[in-house]
Formats: structure tokens, C-alpha cells, sequence
């Protein structure tokens, strides 16, 4: 039997993270809202309900299991305003998803940020710790700091410092605090979710001029900056990854282009492995994926090639093209296979059904053993 253990992920068949809210998690929630029910009764629902998918993942082979991010509303924003110097607020608009409106929470300064030893996801893991079984590591997704470079957040928060230099050190502080809890809690395998380097990509391609382009160029080296700052001294036998987002909501997206725009700020970062969408065009061709993994043989590149957003199937025989493709710019030893995003960045979720989920997990399991001999 293979020993499974954290310097062995990203594995050669993984998830990013979300899983779709069952219709009884869902219920609890509204009940809980309206006063139906109070915090005990609905936290009992989402202990039931995190059982039922951690056994689902282990059943269906995976080495790493989430919870499914069941006592999450948003995939980032409950995450940021837990940390000490941020709140939400109701910001009167939605964010601008092509083909859907999100609800209009957001998250803000109030003061200089900071660790908050009492982060509610600290109790969330160590629940998700206590019912995965030996041989099976329990993963953690958070997002990324960079977020907070977004929807001018960074510009709020430099109010409260006396330059934007203090506030990075502080948001990376803060950051590797947590990491290093996290990590005493149990943790061996954490991901930063990030939608920053799309948004990013974004900008750099749509710059009108020289000056534009270098202010963007420039929340890159920042987020080079702070993310590797955030990790620095962190346990060697903890394997921290990334996954690059394009927007997931309602099966619809932010964001369109390649990864070469931002592929030298990426490479430079101090991750084990990177997830990164391929699911259509959108996220452009394999090419720089040269420049990302550099040549670095302890870095894994998981290829998100089996869409979550929606239901039909991709071909097994696809999926062996598409890595074969990947594999003239990396080799197969350092790659890997998982889906594009996913299935419930909020609670919302895709538009498709707990058995297409499970179905698309299937895929990536059988693909990757048929791809990879030692992936069972």
C-alpha cells in the first residue's frame, strides 16, 4: 500500500476544493437565517453533511478530502473578514459575472490587519481533522492575500499605514500566523485560491498605454511580494499549492486570457504546485507553461482540464490528448490532473447535479490512473 503523505501532493488525481451544497445543508442554512433554527442546529446539519462528502471523496479514491467549503457562504470573503482589521458590508452592488449576479457582500479595512488566533476556519479544520481517517490528508483552501489587492481594498487599507510597504508586511504577517496555526492544528495541505493573477492577466492585456501596463506589472511584483513573504519559514512537510481562477458562479466567469502575461511572476513563487484552469479557450494554450514550471522538478502542475461548470461529460480520450499536449512543455512527471475550478465557489453553486459532480471527480480518478501507473 502507498504511504500517502503531504510532500507527495498535489496528487496525480486531486479537486480543487468546493463541493455543491446538499438540499438539506441548504435548508438548515435558510432555517438559521430566519430564525428557524439557531447556530447549534445548523452547525449539527453541516457536521451530518461534511461526513456524508468526506466519506463520498474517500469512497471514490481521492487521496486528499475538503469539506467541501459546507460552512462557507463565499469562497474568499468569509475567509478575509476573519482576519483582526476587516469587516463585510453590503457594498450595493454585484460583482460583474458574465451572465449572473452575485449578492453584494464585500469586505473592507477598519483598522491595520492582522493574525486573529480565533478565526472561525480553525475550528472548521480541526473538525474536518478529527473525521478523516489515517492515510488520508485533510486539505485546507483559503484565499490568497493578493484578494485583498482587489476592489480597491489595498487602497483602503494603506489609510491606516504609513506606507504601502507596512501594509504588505503586515497582510503577509498575518498570513503566515494563520499558515503556521493551521499547521499546528494538523494541516499538511493548504491551497491559496486566487483570482487576482486573472484579473491581472486581464488588465496587463488590456492596458492603453505604457504607464497602465506598469501599475499592474507592479500589483504582480506585489503579489510576488507578499505571497512568498506569507510563506516564508513555513514546516518543510507542509505542501502549500495555488489555484488561478478565472470567477466561478453560477457556472458563468470573470475573466478571459492566457497565463503568459503574469507566467515569470508566477514561476517565482514559492509554491509546491499550481492549479490552473483548461478548460476551454479561455484560458489560452499550454505555452507558458514552460515559464511557470522553469524547470523546477519538485513543482507539480495540475491541469484543470474537466470543467465544473458544466454537466456533459468530457471524453476520457480528450483528456489523454489534452496531457500529452502539456507534456511537451513539462514533463508527466511533474503534472497532474484535477478539475478547472470548484463546483460551489458560493453557495449558489453550478448549474448541474450531485451526480455530474461526482462523475466529473470519477473522471479525473480514472483518467489520471490510466495516465499515471503508480497514481493508485
Amino acid at each position: 500500500m502507498t504511504v500517502i503523505t503531504a510532500k507527495k501532493a498535489p496528487f496525480r488525481f486531486d479537486q480543487v476544493g468546493s463541493l455543491l451544497r446538499p438540499a438539506a445543508l441548504k435548508s438548515a442554512r435558510e432555517k438559521f437565517a430566519s430564525g428557524e433554527i439557531n447556530r447549534a442546529a445548523l452547525t449539527e446539519t453541516e457536521n451530518e453533511e461534511i461526513r456524508n462528502i468526506v466519506n463520498r471523496q474517500i469512497d471514490l479514491g481521492l487521496k486528499a478530502v475538503t469539506d467541501g467549503e459546507f460552512r462557507r457562504s463565499w469562497w474568499h470573503l468569509d475567509f478575509l473578514a476573519g482576519l483582526n482589521g476587516v469587516e463585510t458590508y453590503s457594498q450595493n452592488k454585484s460583482y460583474k459575472f458574465k451572465g449572473a449576479k452575485t449578492r453584494d457582500t464585500n469586505v473592507r479595512f477598519i483598522d491595520k490587519v492582522s493574525y486573529n488566533p480565533d478565526h472561525p476556519f480553525f475550528a472548521a479544520f480541526s473538525f474536518l481533522k478529527s473525521i478523516v481517517p489515517e492515510g488520508i490528508l485533510a486539505k485546507q483552501t483559503i484565499p490568497s492575500p493578493t484578494l485583498y489587492f482587489r476592489d480597491h481594498r489595498d487602497d483602503e487599507a494603506v489609510n491606516f499605514y504609513h506606507s504601502r510597504a507596512d501594509f504588505l508586511n503586515d497582510l503577509a504577517a498575518a498570513y503566515r500566523e494563520t499558515i503556521q496555526h493551521f499547521y499546528d492544528l494538523g494541516c499538511r495541505y493548504l491551497q491559496l485560491d486566487d483570482t487576482t493573477w486573472a484579473f491581472l492577466i486581464n488588465q496587463i492585456i488590456r492596458a492603453k498605454d505604457a504607464g497602465e501596463k506598469a501599475k499592474y506589472e507592479q500589483l504582480s511584483e506585489d503579489a510576488v511580494t507578499v505571497i512568498n513573504e506569507a510563506l516564508k519559514g513555513r514546516p518543510e512537510d507542509l505542501t502549500i499549492t495555488t489555484h488561478i481562477c478565472r470567477g466561478n458562479f453560477r457556472s458563468t466567469f470573470l475573466f478571459s486570457g492566457g497565463y503568459g502575461p503574469v507566467a515569470e511572476y508566477l514561476s517565482r513563487l514559492h509554491v509546491d504546485g499550481y492549479f490552473l484552469e483548461y478548460d476551454n479557450e479561455r484560458s489560452g494554450d499550454f505555452s507558458p507553461l514552460r515559464e511557470i514550471f522553469a524547470g523546477k522538478s519538485g513543482k507539480k502542475i495540475v491541469l484543470g482540464l474537466v470543467t465544473s461548470k458544466f454537466p456533459e461529460l468530457e471524453s476520457e480520450a480528450l483528456l489523454k490528448k489534452r496531457i500529452k499536449e502539456a507534456t511537451e512543455y513539462v514533463p508527466l512527471d511533474n503534472l497532474c490532473l484535477s478539475t478547472q475550478c470548484g463546483f460551489a465557489s458560493t453557495e449558489e453553486g453550478n448549474q448541474l447535479t450531485e451526480a455530474q459532480q461526482w462523475a466529473k471527480l470519477k473522471l479525473v480518478v480514472d483518467t489520471a490512473k490510466n495516465v499515471w501507473a503508480e497514481a493508485d
